[in-house]
């Protein structure tokens, strides 16, 4: 292999790995912000809906015992 070949194989190798590491960091930013509450639609709060209405099982069901 003479030296253009291998600046070839390193750009290849550089747009690949670049390519990939935007598509994780996106990944990670997408998933760590439906773990923010934001009014209404993320998971976290469902989750926290959830919780209140556990409570609220909880307190109506200890209340007829």
């Amino acid at each position: 292999m003479n030296i253009q070949d291998w600046a070839a194989l390193s750009a290849a190798v550089a747009t690949i790995s670049g390519t990939l590491a935007l598509g994780i960091k996106w990944m990670v930013k997408h998933y760590l912000y439906e773990l923010k509450p934001n009014g209404g639609s993320s998971v976290k709060d469902q989750v926290n809906r959830l919780e209140e209405r556990i409570d609220q099982i909880f307190i109506l069901l200890s209340e007829k015992e």
